[in-house]
């Protein structure tokens, strides 16, 4: 089930906002929990016994470092089973393919063609947030297993995040409040993200799908698309990550920043301060400050950065593209630290973004193809290796212009700083506009057969 779907808007928001609320405080949490498990399960149920393990998993091993703070032998060993379990449970479900098939000794064995259990690489990475932080002492376990089995569950960030830290909503899921103010931002929250969604990611996607395959598309062409793409997987993650927030305040929860408009950076640096920020964070409290961060010397410091970024692209899915990607934004980001980021620092700030831009780019070209041929073909159409222009670009520059603008605007802070404007003077302006987005979005979901979402596969 999608955010982005008639079921779920109509049928199944409506029934646990009902059910959540005529319930008291104390079932709120059980009651989130046995709904989060009906939306994960709605197409595959076969795999909640591995969330659920993972969440049981380490609300006992939290709980046993809990008991045991004198006994560092103990406390080790059960953060030790947590890591070496959900890694080695994501990694046999994402990667066992993958490596058969990149190491030549292994070609006889069979393939094991397993099915990706969806939103494994975010719950993941949250169940075992839980273990550390506790570990660290930055958080206390989780007496209650319903308490705890929520939080990995909850719905609303399940699937595509944001990656919740447990330090950073523990004391929500027991604490929170629910008050009008905040359910009237978290619908106005979804609703934004569902415009992004439905009206902008939608549309762009629909463009670069009819260019992606194509092996004669001239330079025009394959610059449209990948711009389209460009905005596609941001609109289609971004408004996703708002749905999210948006539906936590629903409940009375808030639910970290994921994307803060990456796309006006002045740097490679800045531009991954802005993107997918709690997976950013994931990776630097987890991995990069664990490994010495930027502590211990340049080298270890260059050593660890290129860690984190071979990490952070195999993250996203079992393919060479993807390390490739990693890799990239790591070497640019250590050039932008050791090498240029001074002299970009002074170059003028159009400049600046161009660079930026164009390295965005090129990133999500590495990033949008899983076979390596067809990444190479593509890289020659964008460089004119099929001719420069034709006649169905031209006709989708004119007739998606205003798609574009409204994307390139939606981009930028000022349609959020003139939203506030408006609602400051005349409150009455937010339930009819998202009444209005809420009637447009369903307008379209109901017409249209495109609807796909980017991350599910992550």
């Amino acid at each position: 089930m999608v955010f982005s779907s008639v079921v779920f808007l109509y049928f199944f928001l409506p029934a646990v906002l009902l059910v959540y609320f005529l319930f008291p405080r104390k079932l709120r949490n059980l009651t989130l929990l046995l709904f989060s498990l009906l939306f994960y399960g709605w197409s595959e149920p076969k795999w909640i016994i591995i969330m659920l393990f993972s969440s049981m998993l380490d609300y006992t091993c939290s709980n046993i470092i809990e008991k045991n703070r004198e006994r560092r032998g103990v406390m080790r060993a059960a953060l030790a089973v947590s890591v070496v379990c959900n890694l080695g449970i994501l990694c046999f479900f994402k990667y066992t393919d993958f490596i058969l098939d990149s190491l030549p000794f292994l070609a006889a064995v069979p393939r094991l063609n397993l099915r990706l259990p969806v939103g494994i690489s975010f719950y993941t990475f949250q169940t075992m947030s839980c273990t550390i932080d506790v570990y660290r002492r930055q958080a206390k376990a989780q007496k209650n297993p319903v308490d705890f089995a929520a939080y990995v569950t909850l719905f609303p960030q399940l699937i595509a995040g944001p990656i919740v830290r447990y330090q950073e909503i523990a004391d929500q899921l027991t604490g929170r409040r629910e008050t009008l103010d905040r359910f009237a931002s978290g619908a106005g929250r979804f609703c934004a993200g569902l415009c992004k969604k439905v009206l902008l990611a939608n549309s762009f996607g629909a463009i670069w799908e009819q260019v992606q395959n194509r092996t004669d598309a001239p330079a025009l062409s394959a610059w449209l698309g990948i711009l389209c793409y460009t905005m596609q997987i941001y609109f289609d993650f971004s408004g996703y990550s708002d749905m999210a927030i948006g539906l936590g305040r629903l409940f009375g929860f808030e639910l970290p920043m994921n994307f803060n408009y990456p796309y006006i950076s002045q740097s490679v640096t800045e531009f991954w301060r802005r993107w997918h920020i709690t997976l950013g964070t994931w990776f630097r409290e987890y991995v990069y400050i664990p490994l010495g961060g930027n502590r211990c010397g340049r080298m270890k410091q260059l050593r660890n950065l290129l860690i984190v970024w071979f990490l952070t692209g195999l993250w996203h899915g079992a393919s060479w593209n993807f390390v490739l990607w990693g890799l990239f934004y790591g070497l640019l980001l250590t050039g932008e630290k050791f090498c240029w980021g001074r002299a970009l620092a002074k170059a003028p700030r159009a400049l600046r973004h161009l660079y930026v831009m164009l390295a965005v780019v090129i990133g999500w070209c590495l990033f949008s193809f899983t076979e390596l041929p067809a990444l190479g073909s593509f890289c020659k159409a964008l460089v004119g290796a099929n001719g420069f222009s034709e006649v169905w670009a031209c006709y989708q520059l004119r007739s998606c212009a205003f798609v574009l603008a409204a994307g390139v605007l939606c981009c930028t802070p000022l349609p959020k700083k003139l939203w506030e404007k408006c609602v400051q003077k005349a409150e009455w302006l937010m339930p009819v506009l998202c009444t209005a987005a809420l009637a447009v979005c369903t307008a379209c979901l109901i017409n249209a057969s495109y609807n796909p979402f980017l991350y599910f596969r992550f």
